[in-house]
């Protein structure tokens, strides 16, 4: 397994308001699950209160690639693109020399992708990629796979791990004590596996999941 590494440090810090969560919470996160336009573009309530590009993925696009020394040519995965925010400023910051591809659930995440990388996207699911054996010189999946049954998590992580042979990065939801738990079921619309980082870590071996990895721990309002 690969080590521990917070690749979002330098990513803006949000305090959620938990509270408001929990307010019609079942019919909230019904409308979450369908991954379309009430879950990146509605109500806070019910997803991201609005997903628009606002250039916070820059840093993020500059540590992968000098972290895993990506080059010229260099062929990379998203797994759970959404909008493709993180594919765009992969290819800007490369000067269109990195090769992105991203793969979504959601059909209105790509209709509404960036038409910079929109034409690559794939609408499907993450249990069984579309690639060959090592086809990538890197995969990245930020707050994706928890939003799977434990089954198809294992999956899905095996999947990346055939892709990219090692060479990934995941982010995953995990809570580490009652009150983060607690917090966590309040605030989660789209989540079904969520772990403590130790049986994450489990899951992982069982997939055989050789890359890098971080936790999503909520800090409540």
């Amino acid at each position: 397994m690969g080590k521990f590494f917070n690749l979002l440090n330098n990513f803006p810090k949000i305090v959620r308001d938990i509270s408001s969560r929990k307010i019609n919470k079942k019919k909230n996160r019904k409308i979450a699950l369908k991954f379309s336009k009430g879950y990146f573009d509605g109500k806070r309530e019910t997803g991201y209160g609005g997903y628009y590009y606002d250039g916070r993925w820059v840093n993020t696009a500059k540590k992968i690639i000098k972290k895993y020394k990506l080059k010229t040519n260099s062929k990379v995965l998203d797994v759970g693109c959404a909008k493709g925010f993180l594919m765009h400023d992969l290819y800007k910051i490369s000067k269109k020399k990195i090769k992105v591809y991203g793969i979504d659930i959601s059909r209105y995440a790509k209709k509404n992708a960036m038409l910079s990388i929109k034409k690559y996207i794939k609408t499907c699911n993450c249990v069984q990629l579309p690639f060959k054996d090592n086809y990538f010189d890197f995969v990245v999946s930020i707050n994706t796979i928890h939003n799977l049954k434990e089954k198809q998590c294992l999956s899905a992580l095996k999947e990346i791990q055939r892709v990219s042979n090692g060479k990934a990065f995941i982010q995953v939801d995990a809570y580490t004590n009652k009150k983060e738990y607690k917090s966590f079921l309040d605030w989660m619309l789209t989540a079904k596996t969520f772990l403590t980082p130790n049986k994450w870590k489990n899951l992982f071996r069982k997939a055989g999941y050789t890359g890098d990895y971080c936790w999503t721990i909520l800090k409540k309002k």
